[in-house]
C-alpha cells in the first residue's frame, strides 16, 4: 500500500468528509562554486507526505517524513480542524481528469546521474568561464529528481516524474576602473537542454563588456531588458498582479481592468505550463487539476487571472488550475496547503531581433541584469531595481560603450504602455528562490535613471 492510499485508507476510518495525501520522493544534487573551484557538494535524498482534510467545512492538515506515522498524522489533521472556522464557501477536492501528454519534462539520465558526473558538469561550466580579464567564479549546479504522487478521496490519483538541471555562474573582474560582473544561466528538464558552455560564456561576455563603464547621465532613457532583466521584473513585479487572491483584495495594479487595454498591442503574457523543457511546466498542478496554457495579457488585453482551488471557491468561480507547492531549488514539495502561482511566465515572442531593436534606439541602455527588484507600492504598480552590471550605452543606434550603475524607479501600468518592441531572443530565466520565466529582450521608452 502506498503512503497516500494508507492515508486515505485511515480518513475513511476515521469517516472524514475529504482527505488529499500528496507524497514527493526527491533527489537533490547541489554543487557550489567558490574563487573559481568547486567548494562544495551535497546529495540528498527525501521521502515527505502532506496530509490536508476538509471535515465540515473545517481545513485541518499535517506533514511527515516517517511513514509509519501516517494515521497519527491523519489524527492530528482531524484534530486540528476544531481549532479553526468553517470555510462555507468550500466545494471539493478535485475529481478525476484526463491530462495532456507532455514531452521533455523528464530524462532518466538525469535521474540516476551520480554526484561524480554532475562535478563534471559544474567542472565544464568553470572551464567555459575562464578568461584573462576574470578574476573570480563562483556559481552553483542543481540537479533534482523528483516522483510525485496525488491522491483524494473523491476517487483522483495521479503521479508525475520530473527532472530538473539549473546551473548559473557569476564572474567578478578588477581590472579596470571599477569592479565589475558578469552572470550566465541555463536551465532545463533534459541533459540535452542544458548548455554547459553558454553558462560560463554568457557570465564572461557581460562581464567583459561592462569593463571600465561610463557614467549615465541623469534623464529618460529608451532601455532594452535583456532576458535575464526582464526575467526578474516577471517574477518579482509582474506576476503578482494576476493572481486572483491579490486581485480579489484589490491590491492588484491591475484591479477593475479585466477586459481592459493595460499594454501596447504587440505585448502578450501567457503562463504557460506545456512549454517544453519549461522549469514550471506539467501536466496537472499540485491539486491534481488539469494544466492549461492561459494567456493573462492578449494582445495588450488584461485576459485572466490565475488561482487554486481554495481562493477560486472563495470568489465563487472554478480553479485555474494553478496550486502551487514549491520545491527548492526547483520542482515540487509536500507542502501540506498549496497556493496559487504560475507555473512559466512567458512573454510572447516577436519577430524583432536584438540588433534591430538597438539599431532604432536613439538614445537608450541596454540592460543585461537586474538587482533588488520589488514592488514599493503594490496597488499602484510603483516599483524599483537597480542595474549594476552588464549595461551598455545606445546613442543612435549603435553601443558605443558600457555604462555605470542606475536605479529605475518606475510604474508598472505605466511601463506595460510604453513597450515599444519585443525580441525573438527566447530564453528560459529562473532566479533564485524565484518564478521560472520563459522571454525574449523587451524595449521600454521613456523611462527615467538615475545614477548611483
Amino acid at each position: 500500500m502506498s503512503a497516500c492510499e494508507a492515508t486515505l485508507s485511515k480518513a475513511r476510518n476515521l469517516k472524514i468528509k475529504e482527505c488529499e495525501a500528496f507524497f514527493a520522493e526527491r533527489k537533490i544534487i547541489t554543487i557550489r562554486i567558490t574563487d573559481s573551484e568547486i567548494a562544495e557538494i551535497k546529495q540528498n535524498q527525501e521521502k515527505s507526505l502532506a496530509i490536508r482534510i476538509i471535515h465540515q467545512k473545517r481545513i485541518g492538515s499535517a506533514k511527515t517524513t516517517d511513514m509509519d506515522l501516517i494515521p497519527q498524522m491523519v489524527e492530528s489533521a482531524l484534530k486540528s480542524t476544531k481549532f479553526v472556522k468553517p470555510k462555507n464557501y468550500w466545494k471539493n477536492l478535485p475529481f478525476p481528469s484526463r491530462f495532456n501528454t507532455l514531452e521533455k519534462l523528464y530524462d532518466k539520465k538525469l535521474a540516476e546521474i551520480s554526484g561524480v558526473q554532475v562535478s563534471d558538469i559544474a567542472q565544464e561550466m568553470i572551464n567555459s568561464s575562464v578568461h584573462q580579464k576574470i578574476s573570480k567564479i563562483s556559481g552553483s549546479l542543481n540537479v533534482v529528481s523528483e516522483k510525485i504522487e496525488i491522491a483524494n478521496t473523491n476517487g483522483l490519483n495521479c503521479s508525475d516524474k520530473a527532472t530538473y538541471i539549473i546551473g548559473n555562474i557569476n564572474t567578478d573582474s578588477t581590472q579596470g576602473n571599477s569592479p565589475v560582473s558578469g552572470v550566465g544561466s541555463s536551465c532545463s528538464r533534459t541533459m540535452k537542454g542544458f548548455s554547459t558552455s553558454t553558462v560560463g560564456k554568457d557570465a564572461v561576455e557581460m562581464c567583459v563588456n561592462s569593463l571600465n563603464p561610463h557614467g549615465c547621465e541623469p534623464g529618460t532613457y529608451d532601455i532594452i531588458f535583456e532576458p535575464y532583466a526582464i526575467g526578474e521584473m516577471l517574477a518579482f513585479v509582474f506576476s503578482s498582479n494576476f493572481n486572483l487572491k491579490i486581485y480579489s483584495e484589490k491590491r492588484s495594479c491591475f484591479y477593475d481592468k479585466l477586459g481592459k487595454m493595460v499594454s501596447s498591442e504587440d505585448f502578450s503574457i501567457i503562463d504557460d505550463p506545456h512549454y517544453p523543457e519549461g522549469i514550471g511546466s506539467k501536466p496537472f498542478d499540485d491539486e491534481g487539476m488539469p494544466t492549461k496554457q492561459r494567456a493573462l495579457i492578449d494582445s495588450g488585453i488584461f485576459t485572466n487571472t490565475f488561482s487554486d482551488s481554495f481562493h477560486a471557491f472563495k470568489e465563487g468561480i472554478e480553479s485555474s488550475g494553478n496550486a502551487s507547492r514549491p520545491g527548492y531549488p526547483a520542482g515540487r514539495s509536500a507542502q501540506p496547503i498549496p497556493f496559487p502561482s504560475p507555473h512559466n511566465l512567458r512573454i510572447k515572442a516577436n519577430d524583432n531581433s536584438k540588433d534591430e531593436i538597438i539599431k532604432d534606439t536613439k538614445k537608450g541602455l541596454l540592460v543585461g541584469r537586474l538587482w533588488y527588484t520589488y514592488a514599493v507600492n503594490p496597488e499602484r504598480g510603483d516599483f524599483s531595481c537597480t542595474a549594476r552590471s552588464g549595461i551598455r550605452i545606445i546613442e543612435n543606434g549603435i553601443i558605443t560603450k558600457p555604462g555605470k550603475s542606475v536605479r529605475i524607479v518606475h510604474n508598472l501600468p505605466v511601463l506595460l504602455q510604453n513597450i515599444a518592441a519585443v525580441g525573438n531572443d527566447v530564453k528560459t530565466v529562473i532566479h533564485w528562490h524565484s518564478l521560472p520565466t520563459i522571454t525574449p529582450s523587451v524595449k521600454v521608452v521613456a523611462i527615467s535613471v538615475i545614477p548611483i
